[in-house]
């Protein structure tokens, strides 16, 4: 199926104001049931396909997406020789450790790694860190300098 292109869909969405409680729903209740123990695999490949479908070009155009997807701040923490840690936060990041203690990021985190592998061109994968303790989600990105992709 043929998208729109992601500034017509943010043009055509983005004035439309809705809460979060939807999205959450779906996040939290309908898929992990529907998914089951495979829930975290399968979110982290979801990822990975959305970022195929909405390949950007660079982090500051990620984190635009990611506040316009209603997936949090996202800025990047640390950039070392072959990884990037980056960290998620605002309202919908501290409202769901605050309903559900632990949540999962594995949807971001598989977005992230597709993102990343092809802006930096290397194969990439990224993991969760366990949460700063001020309602921050934390994510790992990390690249292999020996597995060029062409």
């Amino acid at each position: 199926m043929k998208q729109p292109p992601l500034e017509d869909q943010y043009q055509t969405f983005g004035s439309i104001a809705l809460s979060a409680f939807g999205a959450e729903l779906l996040r939290h209740s309908l898929l992990p049931e529907l998914l089951g123990k495979d829930a975290a695999p399968l979110l982290y490949w979801a990822g990975k396909q959305l970022a195929r479908r909405y390949p950007l070009e660079t982090l500051d155009d990620v984190a635009l997406f990611f506040e316009r997807a209603g997936w949090g701040a996202l800025s990047a923490d640390e950039e070392r020789n072959d990884e990037l840690y980056i960290e998620l936060s605002g309202p919908i990041i501290a409202a769901r450790f605050s309903l559900y203690g632990s949540c999962s990021f594995q949807l971001e985190a598989g977005f992230l790694a597709q993102q990343i592998e092809r802006q930096k061109r290397f194969v990439t994968e990224a993991v969760e860190l366990p949460p700063k303790r001020n309602g921050k989600a934390r994510i790992l990105v990390k690249w292999d300098r020996k597995q060029a992709i062409e």
